[in-house]
């Protein structure tokens, strides 16, 4: 009897072991990153003490960094909206200071809840919050020695696809032969999609400057630039064009049609960002690809958009749209409309390599922007660190396996870029 018993427990065991070892490693690369961990004190015991910022670029340039009780930090960017916000980042310093980092969805809502009457909902205050929450993936990422894709998650893929913006402003009053040579060079250089802007302010054949209907001359003018790149590249390059929001809704139409016969790869923001119903009848009219989404904040922002069709691909800006998290959320928002994850990205090579973790992790990323500026300008070299190249030859970025983001703010190299009149890093 004590044999048999002994049997079937024996046999149990073994049995409940077949069925448990599918799942025993479940979780275990956090737990073993957390047990890893060797820091002052236990991560649990991990506190803000500190948030400390520096501007650049004329104050449209962001970088914070978070400071901690173990001498781990975290850096941030934030972009565009954040001029003039420097007693902003000192007043969320103050909120979140001897608050644990590593909760980081808990301290975004707490910002964001904190401004419900005074513009958490768009604008400065959610561009400033997104250099905070950044800042706090980073720092959470080396807290725990694991990469912010990780925490993210997980990753779809090793590497994110960019596409080239060649800054070839129209103010410059380019030719067709322009872009097909703009075109031609980012291709040398490995990428397999570029950009151009289509709007021109100081075109002559404008009607007037606060006029935001086209004239025939400047579609054609339109269509002749983009017809030249497209030409110089061939059929298997992506080309698109973004009109930065500086038309009408017929001029949209108009444009995205007269446009279809050279297949791009989207038209970008051809009317302003407010009028959802407005994009969706651009959309409806063409089989051009219409884009949108660099000047909305939030899920909540997207919502819209999304749940009217308005638009075939989200283009959010995650260095002003909320942060890390949440354009991991409105990716997967996205992605249940089956809409294509294609972020705008203006940012340092900190917040290329931010806005990677976040593509990597999602399902539906398309590919991510690009400046050509980072060749020209040696700035974009000497405010940040980092190991090995930017990008790959044929035009990917690697994501950082490194903990947190994988690049570092150089404070001394940025020092002569600040913005005059502002306190850096005080």
């Amino acid at each position: 009897m004590s044999n048999s018993r002994r049997s079937f427990l024996t046999k149990s065991a073994l049995a409940a072991g077949a069925l448990v070892t599918p799942f025993s490693n479940f979780g275990k690369g956090f737990e073993t990153a957390i047990e890893n961990t060797s820091k002052l004190s236990a991560p649990s015991d991990l506190k803000i003490t500190d948030i400390k910022c520096g501007y650049i670029r004329g104050g449209n340039g962001l970088f914070v960094k978070v400071f901690t009780n173990q001498d781990i930090y975290g850096c941030g960017e934030g972009v565009d909206a954040v001029a003039g916000s420097y007693h902003l980042v000192q007043r969320l310093a103050r909120m979140l200071k001897d608050q644990s980092p590593l909760n980081m969805h808990r301290l975004f809502e707490q910002m964001r809840k904190a401004a419900v009457f005074g513009g958490g909902q768009a604008g400065m205050y959610v561009a400033v919050m997104t250099a905070v929450e950044t800042a706090l993936w980073d720092l959470a990422g080396k807290a725990l020695n694991v990469p912010v894709y990780q925490l993210l998650g997980g990753k779809f893929r090793d590497r994110v696809r960019l596409y080239m913006d060649t800054a070839l402003y129209q103010n410059q009053l380019p030719k067709p032969e322009d872009f097909a040579k703009a075109a031609k060079d980012a291709v040398k250089l490995g990428f397999t999609a570029v950009k151009f802007d289509l709007d021109q302010a100081n075109d002559p054949n404008k009607y007037d400057r606060w006029n935001w209907t086209a004239s025939p001359a400047e579609i054609q003018r339109m269509y002749d630039q983009m017809a030249a790149a497209r030409e110089a590249v061939g059929p298997k390059i992506d080309i698109c064009a973004d009109m930065h929001g500086r038309y009408d809704l017929p001029t949209g139409q108009r444009a995205a049609k007269v446009l279809e016969p050279l297949n791009l790869m989207w038209l970008e923001e051809p009317i302003p960002a407010e009028n959802a119903d407005a994009y969706a009848e651009i959309t409806k009219s063409t089989s051009t690809p219409i884009c949108a989404g660099e000047n909305h904040y939030l899920a909540l922002g997207f919502r819209p958009l999304l749940e009217k069709g308005a638009v075939d691909i989200i283009m959010p800006d995650l260095q002003k749209a909320g942060g890390l998290g949440e354009g991991q959320r409105i990716a997967n928002l996205a992605n249940l409309y089956y809409v294509p994850f294609a972020p705008h990205m203006v940012a340092s090579f900190l917040g290329a390599m931010a806005a990677a973790h976040v593509c990597a992790s999602v399902p539906n990323f398309m590919i991510l922007e690009w400046q050509i500026y980072y060749h020209t300008d040696p700035m974009f070299k000497e405010i940040v660190l980092f190991d090995g190249p930017e990008f790959t030859k044929d035009g990917f970025i690697t994501v950082s396996d490194k903990p947190g983001i994988g690049v570092d703010i150089n404070v001394e190299g940025m020092r002569k870029y600040a913005t005059p009149g502002v306190p850096f890093f005080e």
